[in-house]
């Protein structure tokens, strides 16, 4: 399997900067542009959009903006070394927004920390399940979910 193109979903979590740096690793021998993708979550939006009493559209531009800025931190933080780097944000429920552009880019493998922010959450998982479960099931290509402290 020769690696071009990698996506890497990121929260910002200290599990997605080890993700990061695995898709590094996977990535160098090939010389493979990696994609960070940060997904702002719609529920959130609307949940944001409820509280300040505005429409959820007017949020948008906004966040995306925060969300560009928090991914060069992330970036500069996670040292990115001299791979080839693009960063996409993108607005929707996660799991398919990273499906969706994956599949659209071609992308020959996706990359996601094993757990996001909130940290390992067992009783939501099994329930509604993760979205590193729910992206696994939708794509074809391999799916790389890489654990806190294993990069």
């Amino acid at each position: 399997m020769r690696l071009r193109t990698i996506l890497l979903a990121t929260d910002f979590s200290d599990c997605a900067c080890a993700a990061f740096q695995t898709a590094k690793k996977l990535g160098r021998p090939f010389g493979a542009k990696i994609i960070l993708l940060h997904v702002v979550n719609e529920y959130r939006v609307e949940f944001l959009a409820e509280h300040l009493k505005v429409e959820p559209e007017s949020l948008i531009p906004e966040l995306r903006e925060r969300a560009q800025e928090q991914l060069q931190a992330f970036i500069k933080h996670c040292d990115p070394e001299s791979l080839e780097i693009e960063s996409m944000v993108a607005v929707g429920a996660p799991f398919q927004q990273i499906a969706v552009l994956a599949r659209d880019l071609a992308v020959d493998l996706v990359v996601l920390g094993g757990y996001g922010q909130r940290g390992r959450a067992p009783l939501e998982e099994v329930f509604f399940g993760s979205t590193a479960e729910k992206v696994v099931r939708l794509l074809p290509c391999p799916v790389l979910c890489v654990p806190l402290g294993k990069d």
